[in-house]
C-alpha cells in the first residue's frame, strides 16, 4: 500500500496557518459565531468575490498552451521575430463561442472565437479570430447592435431567433458569414477539426521597409469536420462543455492537435485598383488571385491548471503589434484595437497585462504606473522625456511608421463599392461552387428549421429574399421547406 504523502497545513491568503477547515469559531458548542474568526471571514468574503465579470461576447471558451515553429522562409515579407526561418515561439490559445454566455452549451450553431497570443522576443503579438474568414458586419458602428441581436431579448430574456433574422435581413453584408454559419462549419465537431482565419486583413513591413498585405489562415491538420444540427442538439442537452472536454482529454492523452498556419500576400500597391475592397471584412481574396503562403506550425500541448487564472483572465487584444505587423484600413480592425484593450481594463482592471497569463517574456520598460492590482514596482523617472535615465523609444526598431497614406476628408460616409463588390456574391459562390449537394441541402434544412422557430411573417418574407438573392434556387428550396411545414 503507497503511503499517502503529508499534507501541507492549510493557511489563510496571508500564509497563516488555520486552526480548523470545518468548524467555525463559536462561543461553546451551541453559542454565535465570532466576528474575531478570522479564516470564516476570509472564506466567504473571498466566496462573494471569486467571480468577475464575462466576456462580452466570447463568454464561454477555454483553452490550451504551446508552441509555434516557423516552417518556411517568409522573412521577405516581414521582419517580425516571431515570423523568422526556424524560429520558434511558445504561445497560447483561446476557443470560444460568440453568442453565448460562460454557461451556455458548446454546441450551439454559432462562429466560433479563435484568439492567439504569441510570447515573442519583441512582447505579445495577439491575433484575434474565428473559425470563418469573414465576419457579419463591415462598420463598427453596427458591431454593437449585432451582438444584441444574438444575445437576449429585454422582455423575456431568451434569445430570440426573430430578432436575430430581423437584424441580418435588414444588413445585407451580413450574407457571406450568415451562409458559412449556416452551412457545415456552424458546428464544428471538436475545436480540433475546426480553421482559424484573422479574416481581417494585416501590414507586414520587412525589413527594407517594404508593405505587404496579409490575411492568416490557420489550417487544421486533423481535417475540417463538423456536428450535424441533430447532433449538436443532443449534446446542448447531453453534455454541454463537449467541445471543451475534447480538447482537454486529447491533450492529456498526448494527443496534441496541431494548425499549419498559412497566409495570403497581397502587394501593398494592388491594394487602391483591387477589383473589391480589400478591407472590406466581409469578403474573402478568392485563392487563384493570392495563394496560400506556409508560414509555421501550431501544436497545442499543455493544458491549464487552473481555468480561472490562465483562461479566464487571458486578454487578447489586436492592439498588441510587434515591429514588422501592422494594422490595415479595416474599419472593424481600427476599432477593435481601442474596444479589446478597453474591455479588458473594465473586467480585469487597469493592470491586467501584470497577470502571469498576459504578461511578456521580455523585460517591459513602460511609464505606466499605479492603479487598482498593480504588482510590477515603478522607480523613477515615471515620465518622459526625462534626464535620468529613463526608458526611451527606439525609432530605429520599427523603422518607417507601420502606417498607411491616407487621403481625404473624415466624414460618416457609407460603404462605396468597386467594380465587383456586392453583398451577396461570394456568399453565391460558396454554395454554388463550394458545397456539393449533400451540403446544400444540409444547409436548407439548417436554414429552414432556424426560420420555422419564432420567425414571423414580415421577417420571413425579408429572409426568404435574401436567400434568393444569394442563391435562386437555394432562397427557392428554402421558402418552400418553410411553407410546406406551415401547411
Amino acid at each position: 500500500m503507497t503511503q499517502e504523502k503529508p499534507k501541507p497545513p492549510t493557511t489563510t491568503d496571508a500564509g497563516i496557518p488555520v486552526e480548523s477547515d470545518e468548524h467555525s469559531l463559536t462561543v461553546g458548542p451551541n453559542g454565535p459565531i465570532l466576528l474575531q474568526d478570522n479564516y470564516l471571514i476570509e472564506q466567504m468574503a473571498q466566496f462573494n468575490r471569486e467571480r468577475i465579470p464575462e466576456r462580452q461576447p466570447h463568454a464561454k471558451g477555454n483553452g490550451a498552451f504551446g508552441r509555434f515553429v516557423v516552417t518556411n522562409d517568409v522573412s521577405a515579407y516581414t521582419k517580425a521575430s516571431v515570423f523568422q526561418p526556424g524560429t520558434e515561439t511558445e504561445m497560447m490559445i483561446r476557443f470560444s463561442t460568440v453568442a453565448g454566455e460562460r454557461g451556455s452549451p458548446d454546441t450551439w450553431r454559432d462562429p466560433r472565437g479563435f484568439a492567439v497570443k504569441f510570447y515573442t522576443s519583441d512582447g505579445n503579438y495577439d491575433m484575434v479570430g474565428n473559425n470563418t474568414p469573414v465576419f457579419f458586419v463591415r462598420d463598427p458602428m453596427k458591431f454593437q447592435h449585432f451582438i444584441r441581436s444574438q444575445k437576449r431579448r429585454a422582455d423575456t430574456n431568451s434569445r430570440d431567433k426573430d430578432m436575430q433574422w430581423d437584424f441580418w435581413t435588414l444588413s445585407p453584408e451580413s450574407a457571406h458569414q450568415v451562409t458559412w454559419l449556416m452551412g457545415d462549419r456552424g458546428i464544428p465537431r471538436t475545436w480540433r477539426h475546426m480553421n482559424g482565419y484573422s479574416s481581417h486583413t494585416y501590414m507586414w513591413i520587412n525589413a527594407r521597409g517594404e508593405k505587404f498585405w496579409v490575411k492568416y489562415h490557420f489550417k487544421t491538420d486533423q481535417g475540417i469536420d463538423f456536428l450535424t444540427q441533430q447532433e449538436a442538439d443532443h449534446l446542448a442537452g447531453a453534455d454541454g462543455d463537449y467541445h471543451q472536454r475534447d480538447l482537454f482529454q486529447a491533450i492529456e492523452s498526448g494527443n496534441h492537435p496541431s494548425w499549419t498556419l498559412y497566409v495570403q500576400i497581397m502587394p501593398f500597391a494592388e491594394a487602391e485598383t483591387y477589383r473589391f475592397n480589400p478591407f472590406d471584412l466581409t469578403k474573402v481574396w478568392p485563392h487563384g488571385d493570392y495563394p496560400l503562403t506556409e508560414v509555421g506550425r501550431m501544436t497545442l500541448d499543455r493544458n491549464p491548471t487552473d481555468h480561472h487564472t490562465e483562461i479566464e483572465q487571458a486578454a487578447f487584444e489586436p492592439n498588441n503589434l510587434v515591429p514588422g505587423i501592422g494594422p490595415s484600413p479595416d474599419k472593424m480592425l481600427l476599432a477593435r484595437l481601442f474596444s479589446y484593450a478597453d474591455a479588458h481594463r473594465a473586467r480585469l482592471g487597469a493592470n491586467y497585462k501584470q497577470i502571469p497569463v498576459n504578461s511578456a517574456e521580455v523585460p517591459v520598460h513602460s511609464y505606466s504606473k499605479d492603479g487598482n492590482m498593480r504588482i510590477e514596482k515603478v522607480s523613477d523617472p515615471v515620465y518622459a522625456p526625462n534626464s535620468y535615465g529613463g526608458p526611451e523609444a527606439d525609432t530605429d526598431r520599427f523603422g518607417e511608421p507601420a502606417g498607411w497614406y491616407t487621403s481625404g476628408q473624415i466624414v460618416h460616409e457609407a460603404y462605396t463599392p468597386r467594380r465587383d463588390d456586392d453583398d451577396f456574391g461570394q456568399a453565391g459562390t460558396l454554395v454554388r461552387e463550394v458545397m456539393d449537394d449533400a451540403a446544400r441541402e444540409r444547409l436548407v434544412n439548417n436554414v429552414a428549421g432556424h426560420l420555422l422557430d419564432g420567425v414571423t411573417e414580415p421577417i420571413l418574407q425579408r429572409a426568404f429574399e435574401y436567400w434568393r438573392n444569394i442563391d435562386e434556387d437555394i432562397g427557392k428550396r428554402i421558402e418552400r421547406a418553410v411553407r410546406n411545414h406551415n401547411g
